[in-house]
């Protein structure tokens, strides 16, 4: 048994990726693995993905991108964020194809090196706002120019205009360059936007079975693939006027059942889910009562307590009970991303092999 499990369902990543393969066709799909594939692994996921009908991995750091080769991982990788020139050379001996806006990153690069220009439409972060800028970037990369892109800042969201000003932005620049894939959607406009997919869309969010729009990924088929469990290390009587955690932030105010469950903010359990969460124990809904610490939470059991050893479920769904990630950010007021990725390294992956 052990103190906390991140267990990974492997098939249903593949599942989500070849259900999204399916959506965007004829466009390609692009799995996004970075931050440690969203805090599922890099490697297991990318793999999954690739299984599932991903033609091409993309990443943030040039270091993700030399794990996936050093994993014996082939096919396109696309590292989308800034690189230093030290990072560069990383990312150029992992056989990676870049982004670049400028025309003296172009300039530096070697010949072999696949370059993806980025036309800042409205994020605000990487690229250059200026078309005439990005079309001097696209002469500079020649041969070696394999795709247009930009990102949307607000495809998650009900209202669309913003995302419609960025692609009249968008479209008269790409017009420029004939015969050049485009790629601009991420989950939320790969799923919502059939006219944002152009050649490739590349979807983080959705492959790991989470919803872009923060609700329930069930409106769009999607499998959560992440479940993270504990188990009940202490069960104990607790009298009213008794207290549990730092603080004393719960005082029992009837005599009940406490559990003590060995995670904490160490493994990535929010310290602002204090008195603010729920846990399955046993498959039965209990509240989290009582502060996070950095290696234990409390849970109220009630009068009918489980056994020590008993299972308790963070996320994941047992029986007609289920705590999606979703369920906490929104607790949270954060999104669903930042639950998965917030799992700290001291909690293990444990992959389930597709089925």
């Amino acid at each position: 048994m052990l103190r906390a499990l991140a267990r990974v369902d492997l098939g249903a990543i593949e599942r989500n990726c070849a259900r999204l393969a399916a959506t965007v066709a004829p466009a390609r799909l692009c799995a996004v693995v970075k931050a440690d594939g969203y805090g599922h692994g890099a490697v297991p996921a990318a793999l999954a993905a690739q299984a599932g009908g991903a033609a091409w991995l993309a990443v943030a750091a040039a270091g993700e991108a030399a794990e996936l080769r050093a994993a014996g991982i082939e096919g396109p990788v696309l590292v989308m964020g800034a690189l230093s020139p030290e990072e560069l050379t990383v990312a150029v001996a992992a056989r990676a194809d870049v982004v670049a806006w400028r025309e003296a990153f172009v300039a530096a690069l070697p010949a072999d090196v696949g370059v993806h220009v980025k036309l800042d439409t409205g994020m605000g972060r990487l690229g250059t706002r200026d078309p005439a800028e990005a079309t001097r970037v696209t002469e500079a990369a020649g041969a070696r120019l394999a795709g247009l892109m930009t990102h949307f800042a607000t495809a998650d969201v009900d209202d669309q205009s913003f995302v419609d000003a960025q692609l009249a932005a968008f479209r008269p620049w790409i017009a420029r360059h004939p015969g050049v894939p485009v790629h601009a959607a991420n989950s939320a406009a790969a799923l919502r936007r059939p006219d944002a997919r152009f050649d490739m869309v590349r979807c983080g969010i959705a492959v790991y079975g989470m919803d872009p729009y923060h609700r329930d990924p069930a409106d769009h088929g999607l499998e959560p693939a992440l479940e993270l469990t504990s188990y009940l290390a202490e069960v104990k009587r607790c009298e009213p006027g008794q207290s549990a955690g730092y603080g004393r932030r719960f005082v029992a105010e009837r005599a009940t059942w406490l559990g003590t469950i060995p995670i904490g903010y160490g493994d990535g359990v929010r310290r602002a889910l204090t008195n603010n969460a729920e846990v399955l124990v046993g498959g039965r809904r209990v509240p989290l009562v009582g502060t996070v610490s950095m290696d234990n939470i409390t849970v109220d059991l009630g009068d009918d307590p489980p056994p020590r050893g008993a299972e308790a479920v963070l996320i994941g769904a047992r029986g007609g009970e289920r705590i999606l990630a979703e369920d906490l950010a929104a607790r949270l007021s954060t999104i669903n991303y930042e639950i998965t990725c917030g799992i700290t390294a001291r909690v293990p992956r444990g992959s389930d092999a597709p089925r």
